[in-house]
């Protein structure tokens, strides 16, 4: 087997595997929005199996582009593998972006679901230990810190 069919069939698992992915990131964000936590970590579980065998597969793929000529100061692979004419190998990297970039696209937006979710969570667990009166400040990634109050009376 060629290296350029390896690289075929490596990118082929890849896009086989992104799609289900973008699937179970779909699942995802429904499962987030009833705030099913039990139903989530079976799918959390899933895509945590299938970035460990993405990010395998991308190991193996910069050996294989390497073992053909390309360096990594060279650029985005995409452009080594349409320089070098391999038509149909620039077609599958292109898909297999296309649908990595939904994917994405999709753990942002959960991403940004779960942030609220425990934003709301931490002003309800202040609210039932009864230190809600306590100041908040954000930070530069929006995320809260109480301020005690302390009196100082004097310094040396």
């Amino acid at each position: 087997m060629s290296t350029t069919d390896k690289l075929q069939a490596l990118l082929n698992q890849d896009l086989e595997q992104l799609r289900q992915l973008e699937t179970l990131l779909e699942k995802e964000q429904a499962l987030l929005g009833d705030a099913d936590v039990r139903a989530i970590e079976p799918v959390t579980s899933r895509k945590n199996a299938l970035l460990g065998d993405i990010r395998e597969r991308a190991r193996q793929k910069v050996h294989l582009l390497v073992e053909m000529g390309f360096r990594p100061d060279q650029g985005h692979p995409s452009r080594f593998i349409r320089s070098a004419g391999l038509t149909e190998l620039y077609q599958s990297w292109e898909a297999a972006q296309s649908v990595l970039a939904r994917c994405h696209s999709l753990n942002q937006q959960n991403s940004k679901v779960v942030a609220h979710l425990q934003s709301r969570l931490s002003r309800l667990t202040d609210i039932f230990r009864g230190s809600s009166g306590q100041q908040k400040l954000y930070g530069a990634t929006g995320q809260q810190t109480s301020v005690g109050q302390r009196n100082i009376l004097a310094s040396a």
